[in-house]
């Protein structure tokens, strides 16, 4: 069953760009943009193979087989699409090592593992996966500025949710009114409280962004079949407006305006977003300075990074990994200490060195208004380290490595993705899953790519 929709609204917008949009309209920046960030997201999934919270996500999703099903990365089982959605997501968004948009737009690259898993069910060509990943992105950034919804004290996975539906919703090739309907059904049941990102973190940290990309094939899905949504579900005083206030989406690229995918930042360290800046500043600091002759340590930051990852007595004491790469003073306390970074500082036996808890003690987390006007783009921090014999050093960094406006070289998110995938795979398959990756645009489909990612676990 099919409907007319007699509301023009924000769904309208979103549902005529979807349907309209083709691989031909995108540039060549957005395509290989498009493979960066898959590489990068593979690349992360990968290396977080093992970890207890992708365990636990494998096993939920293998406990139903489906013969044309879509495949969980580094397995040859085939599941329910929505499942593996969940369990490749959850991989890839553990070490929140994942793609981000600076000034708190949250991970984009959530939504790929929603369009890939219907792409299975499709046997979609490389063609079709790059134009629903380059098209969810532009509905995700859309979202996110113009509702804000951080701020308003809900989760930024809505965007995913909504955004990962029409990318669902492209592959499986549905008509406008299908589309429309998949935004009305996501847009309506995936407003998530903010709580899972403040306080002591859980695993559950890295399994919102997951939970609504399996939402978001749901809804897809369902349309697909014929269910219908609500047709206000944006407007008006039962709609998503009556909770962020009225909004307007912002018009999507088409005729040479940039794609937001290419906006992106791709982290150069496997940390929060957040923290980029301020690694990039310890690392500098800890060339010029040991750590025993550290007094004290004053970070100035933005309002948004403080909140999120620079304040609460649980960021001097964190006691898990959520907790650790959430935790400002604890990786700037590690990375001065290890005169480098690697993410083996938020291994649990790290998290109690006496070291680090002693240095962390006398770190310092300050908003600075000028840094928080200034973030809307940048990743702003500076800092200042004062040592025992009064020497006083500063380090400013508004763009670090990975920032769009200070992009990674292809060669590094290559080699990001071999230091991770190298954690399962072996060298051979590592570099034939780069090679199927960086072909994907010209590919009939995912079976070069899940092939080369077996684990044979």
């Amino acid at each position: 069953m099919t409907r007319e929709r007699t509301v023009t609204s924000s769904i309208d917008s979103i549902a005529d760009y979807a349907h309209t949009l083709r691989y031909s309209d995108l540039s060549a920046d957005a395509v290989r943009h498009c493979k960066r960030c898959l590489v990068d997201t593979i690349g992360v999934a990968l290396g977080a193979f093992d970890v207890e919270p992708s365990r636990i996500a494998r096993l939920l999703a293998q406990r139903t087989s489906v013969a044309s099903g879509a495949r969980i990365i580094g397995t040859t089982h085939r599941t329910l699409p929505e499942l593996a959605a969940f369990a490749n997501g959850v991989m890839a968004r553990y070490f929140d090592g994942n793609d981000v948009y600076p000034g708190g737009g949250g991970h984009p690259s959530d939504m790929m593992a929603a369009i890939l898993a219907v792409a299975e069910l499709k046997n979609a060509d490389g063609k079709a996966i790059v134009t629903a990943i380059v098209l969810a992105y532009e509905i995700y950034y859309a979202l996110w500025q113009a509702t804000h919804m951080r701020l308003k004290g809900m989760d930024n996975t809505y965007y995913t949710a909504v955004g990962g539906a029409v990318g669902a919703a492209k592959v499986l090739g549905l008509d406008r009114a299908r589309i429309a309907e998949a935004v009305a059904i996501s847009a309506a049941a995936n407003v998530a409280v903010d709580a899972t990102r403040y306080g002591r973190l859980s695993m559950w940290k890295g399994g919102a962004g997951p939970d609504a990309a399996r939402n978001g094939v749901f809804a897809a899905l369902l349309a697909e079949a014929g269910m219908t949504g609500p047709e206000k579900v944006f407007e008006g005083r039962h709609g998503l407006e009556n909770l962020v206030g009225k909004f307007e989406l912002a018009p999507f690229a088409r005729d040479g305006r940039p794609f937001r995918i290419t906006e992106v930042t791709i982290k150069y360290f496997l940390s929060e977003g957040h923290s980029q800046s301020p690694i990039t500043a310890a690392l500098q600091l800890a060339r010029e300075v040991s750590a025993q002759d550290i007094e004290a340590v004053t970070i100035h930051t933005y309002k948004f990074a403080r909140e999120i990852i620079g304040s609460g007595a649980e960021k001097w004491r964190p006691v898990t990994r959520e907790d650790a790469d959430h935790s400002m003073p604890y990786i700037v306390a590690a990375v001065l200490i290890d005169k480098g970074f690697s993410d083996d500082i938020f291994l649990l036996e790290r998290l109690r060195d006496p070291k680090i808890l002693d240095l962390i003690d006398r770190i310092e987390v300050r908003e600075d208004p000028a840094l928080t006007q200034a973030a809307e783009d940048k990743l702003p921090c500076r800092m200042e380290l004062r040592t025992r014999n009064g020497e006083r050093k500063v380090v400013a960094v508004d763009y670090p490595r990975g920032h769009y406006l200070n992009m990674m070289s292809d060669d590094e998110v290559n080699n990001k993705f071999r230091g991770l995938a190298q954690r399962t795979l072996s060298k051979e398959h590592v570099e034939r899953a780069l090679d199927a990756l960086w072909k994907l645009d010209t590919a009939a489909g995912l079976d070069a790519i899940f092939e080369a990612v077996r684990t044979g676990k």
